[in-house]
């Protein structure tokens, strides 16, 4: 793997570490604003709103911009998001200053994916596409921890300052490490839309949301579920977020490695496999140990399906991948902001707090149905039709794009 992925990895851990570490600084943010912590809680809906927004809007803009000049650019506005909210003087300018930060996300990771399938054979993308996100998986494992660690004793504003600084680094990387890229094929906005029509797109999306959403009724939710249901200390949750992290990094690992050999049975097994473990977790959770195996499995198993997803999304769009392929990582948010609202609803029903994780593993079953049915469609599609669907949806049909997207 080159040392470019490098660069791409350590704005990915940046972009991890400011995305969840809010979640362990609410109270000191919420004491310094004098507001509440559900209000606080806006940080990290707004964030994940941003994301949402961000995504297909930069990635429209990045489809006639260099790049490498795109994703330094991109890494510039989260550095300033960061800074933003280290120096705001009230709550309103935080949050500002968190979405200027999220608008980067989608479309770093998105663009970041095309550039990292770029650096390598053919055989290999999955594999590149993964090692960008270990850094996002590592971060759950040593910034999210870190990072909140540092805000405890240190303030809060000094670990975004931090965060700020990860996001100067990432810059310098990418500069030095990244190849310059030739300026993307000039797509019209018409033809990047073209490609959110193709059938096998929006399923790979809807297997994003519903997959990876469910890994959320679980983390979401974990904290009170380990210490009311399980019986754990407030301080024991540290170090299952870390075995949870660990499993992330895992499962990203062995998606990355997998995808690239055998895509759909990769997803039929991670999918499955989460469904099963989320499903059995609200009995689980009754049991110390039990809860500790299960709780890294959800992080692996639902990871394991991150590298696969975003390959086919690119697989699928090879024509005009930018925008597909930002859009995809929107949906991640998007799953994980559905996946709290129902877990939400669930609990306020009196269900408890674990049994958010019965609606995740309905979710993860629906994300499986929707891989079967995207296989059965595919082997239904005659030759020449999978051939346009990478080409000829986004306004270009090249023979070497047909022949590229047939070979996938």
């Amino acid at each position: 793997m080159p040392l470019a992925l490098l660069a791409l990895a350590i704005g990915a851990f940046g972009i991890g570490t400011t995305e969840f570490v809010t979640s362990g600084l609410l109270p000191e943010v919420a004491d310094e604003f004098g507001v509440s912590v559900p209000t606080a809680g806006l940080l990290t809906t707004g964030y994940a709103l941003g994301v949402v927004v961000g995504a297909p809007i930069l990635a429209i803009v990045g489809s006639r911009v260099p790049r490498k000049r795109m994703l330094m650019a991109l890494m510039g506005l989260f550095v300033v998001g960061n800074a933003l909210s280290a120096l705001a003087p009230a709550f309103g300018v935080m949050l500002a200053g968190r979405i200027v930060a999220s608008l980067a996300h989608g479309a770093f990771f998105g663009i970041g994916s095309i550039v990292a399938a770029g650096l390598v054979a053919p055989q290999k993308k999955a594999g590149a596409i993964a090692m960008m996100f270990t850094g996002l998986t590592v971060a759950n494992v040593v910034g999210v921890p870190m990072g909140t660690l540092i805000g405890q004793n240190l303030g809060w504003r000094v670990t975004f300052f931090v965060i700020a600084g990860l996001g100067v680094l990432a810059i310098l990387g990418i500069a030095a490490l990244v190849p310059e890229q030739p300026r993307p094929e000039r797509t019209r906005i018409s033809g990047e839309l073209g490609t959110l029509r193709n059938p096998q797109v929006v399923l790979a999306m809807a297997m994003t949301v519903l997959g990876f959403g469910g890994v959320f009724t679980m983390s979401t939710y974990i904290t009170p579920m380990m210490t009311e249901v399980t019986g754990y200390a407030p301080g024991s949750v540290t170090w299952l977020l870390v075995l949870f992290g660990i499993g992330m990094v895992v499962g990203n690992l062995v998606g990355g490695r997998y995808a690239d050999r055998a895509l759909m049975p990769l997803l039929y097994v991670s999918l499955g496999a989460l469904a099963l473990v989320l499903a059995l977790l609200p009995l689980a959770a009754h049991n110390k140990i039990a809860a500790a195996v299960a709780i890294p499995l959800i992080g692996a198993f639902g990871f394991a399906s991150v590298p696969p997803l975003q390959k086919r999304v690119l697989d699928q769009t090879a024509a005009a991948p930018t925008l597909a392929s930002a859009v995809n990582i929107g949906a991640f948010n998007l799953g994980n902001a559905i996946a709290s609202w129902l877990g939400g609803l669930v609990i306020s029903a009196g269900f408890g707090y674990a049994a958010p994780n019965w609606v995740g593993a309905l979710m993860a079953a629906g994300a499986l149905l929707l891989a079967v049915l995207s296989a059965s469609l595919e082997r239904r599609a005659p030759r020449g039709g999978r051939i346009a669907a990478g080409s000829a949806e986004a306004g270009t049909t090249t023979p070497a794009t047909a022949v590229l997207t047939v070979g996938k």
